[in-house]
């Protein structure tokens, strides 16, 4: 009975962080020709990392921050994403025709997907992580290569901590670099309408940064930098799974046994040993 009221006070907990999110809603932070969009996500995240500090987390609060709600939660978390993951699915499916109709350079970006296996990996594993840079390193860490790794290895796995990580820091910091980078390589010569393409990365939180920013400097342009980004979300959202099921997964399977001497099977072997 204890166990669930703990679980109860969790989900109690989460739907007050979510709210008072909500209500600070999405601001903008202007540095002269730059916005800044922060989501309510953000701050979500900002309010749950500040009160989990161990400075903060007393009392009632170390109750929510208790070992067996961290693991509840991590566990659990797959079954927040399956709803998000049909939604894109339902989005798509009304859109197939368009999406073949807008040509074959929103597909051939998806390409770029590998870059984070083939730039990242090796230096995730030259600083010094090992298991963790495989959930890192797999996608930008978004929603569909959470789901990956939470169902492949789990959440509370090395690989989960790595996929983990990256999603908070992509939350926290990736539409502030979206903000920022836009406007940048608009200036250095790059066409609108290319970088409004590379907006729709698989994350809204950062197509919605990098799209509004790029709307502020050129406002003229507004419907063709919204539609570019809402299409090459939308592909990116479907193809992107199938990118890194057959393409990103085996190439980093084959990188990271190259790179670290097949060094994995060992270490998974030294882990189930260590739970036992």
């Amino acid at each position: 009975m204890k166990v669930k009221r703990d679980y109860l006070i969790l989900i109690l907990f989460a739907l007050i962080v979510i709210t008072a999110a909500e209500m600070i809603g999405a601001q903008s932070i202007s540095l002269g020709t730059i916005s800044i969009s922060l989501l309510p996500l953000v701050f979500a995240i900002l309010i749950t990392m500040v009160l989990g500090l161990p400075i903060i987390r007393k009392g009632f609060l170390k109750k929510i921050y208790s070992k067996v709600n961290v693991k509840f939660s991590s566990k659990y978390l797959i079954f927040i994403m399956l709803p998000l993951m049909a939604r894109y699915g339902a989005d798509v499916a009304p859109q197939l025709r368009e999406i073949l109709t807008v040509g074959w350079v929103f597909i051939a970006q998806e390409l770029g997907n590998l870059g984070t296996v083939l730039l990242g990996l090796p230096i995730a594993l030259l600083i010094g992580l090992r298991r963790e840079a495989i959930g890192a390193t797999l996608g930008l860490g978004r929603e569909g290569e959470l789901a990956y790794i939470s169902e492949k290895y789990t959440l509370e796995s090395k690989e989960g901590q790595g996929v983990l990580s990256l999603y908070i820091i992509g939350t926290l910091f990736g539409t502030i670099f979206f903000s920022l980078i836009a406007p940048i390589m608009l200036d250095i010569g790059f066409r609108v309408e290319a970088l409004a393409m590379a907006s729709g990365v698989g994350s809204a939180s950062m197509m919605t940064a990098s799209s509004a920013t790029l709307i502020a400097r050129v406002p003229e342009m507004e419907s063709t930098i919204l539609g570019y980004a809402a299409a090459s979300q939308l592909l990116t959202s479907f193809l992107g799974t199938f990118t890194m099921v057959f393409l990103a997964v085996p190439l980093q399977r084959f990188l990271y046994n190259k790179l670290t001497g097949n060094k994995k099977q060992q270490e998974v072997r030294e882990d189930v040993r260590a739970a036992e």
